[in-house]
């Protein structure tokens, strides 16, 4: 893609940083997996620039420990990503305008193949198919903020596969934890594209992003975290690219982008060098974003 968006933030920035002088009151924002890694920090920064946050996280006893630590207006209701009748019943609860939905919950390089609780690949389920139907079932009121933002967190392993129509949960084929993995990485990126051109007559736009290399939660199947200490970021510096595109003026009308270090990525037709920056090509592709957003209906129909 052409034209990259750049912006004066960098690897180094933070979320607060990002977020300097940005008055967010009135707004009304999702943090899904608010409760803890860079969803916590992303929590933070955006109800400490005045929006009205709420966690949705299966652990509530988690997000309240934050919501009472932290200044703002933060709330906490349940949500299972991996059940989608939970997912259904939180969105039927929202009620009034949405402006701000950050995906940002996920599981990564889970050792073996479990399944969800309609009995999809964990990881797919997860880190896509709860986000896509938690996105599709908040529509309405997205569309009702009149200007809103969709935040998809992605993860540079998107690179280890595209979506694998003919065997997405792994029933024909031997299940690998980082292809299933990337797997439902592309499917978040996908998920931006899509939505933004359905929907960004009705004022919403969705981008996708990479946060980097945190120490988190997120790896504790992986025995911790494996990039190098100078590529590592501290969780106020993973959270800067979730907060820039929820809510930088900056991004104003901008859709279906992927970004990371606070600044669009480029689009690569392979893999980049280790710890190399770049989305992948299928991962942006306008034909696969459509063909998985029918899919992913399909699948929740059933």
């Amino acid at each position: 893609m052409s034209n990259l968006i750049t912006t004066p933030f960098g690897f180094e920035s933070t979320a607060d940083e990002v977020l300097a002088g940005v008055d967010l009151t009135g707004k009304r924002a999702i943090v899904t997996g608010g409760a803890t890694g860079i969803g916590r920090e992303t929590t933070r920064a955006l109800a400490t620039a005045g929006a009205e946050v709420t966690i949705a996280t299966r652990d509530v006893n988690a997000g309240r420990q934050v919501a009472e630590s932290t200044p703002g207006n933060i709330r906490v209701v349940p949500l299972d990503l991996a059940d989608l009748d939970s997912v259904d019943a939180f969105t039927r609860a929202w009620q009034g305008p949405l402006h701000i939905l950050v995906n940002n919950a996920g599981v990564m390089a889970v050792p073996d193949r479990r399944l969800t609780a309609q009995g999809h690949e964990l990881q797919f389920g997860t880190n896509y198919l709860g986000h896509f139907a938690l996105t599709v079932g908040l529509h309405d009121v997205l569309a009702a903020a009149s200007e809103a933002r969709i935040v998809s967190v992605s993860s540079n392993a998107h690179f280890m596969s595209d979506i694998a129509y003919d065997d997405i949960d792994y029933v024909h084929r031997d299940y690998n934890p980082w292809t299933a993995y990337g797997q439902s990485k592309t499917g978040d990126v996908l998920l931006a594209v899509e939505a933004t051109r359905r929907w960004n007559a009705e004022g919403i736009v969705a981008n996708s992003l990479n946060p980097g290399a945190i120490a988190t939660g997120l790896q504790k199947h992986t025995g911790g975290l494996r990039t190098p200490e100078h590529l590592r970021k501290t969780p106020p510096q993973g959270a800067a690219t979730s907060v820039l595109l929820a809510a930088s003026p900056l991004l104003d009308g901008v859709g279906g982008r992927y970004f990371e270090d606070c600044n669009e990525s480029p689009t690569l037709t392979a893999p980049p060098e280790m710890f190399g920056k770049g989305v992948a090509a299928w991962a942006v592709d306008a034909d696969n974003a459509a063909r998985l957003w029918d899919v992913a209906n399909g699948l929740l129909k059933r």
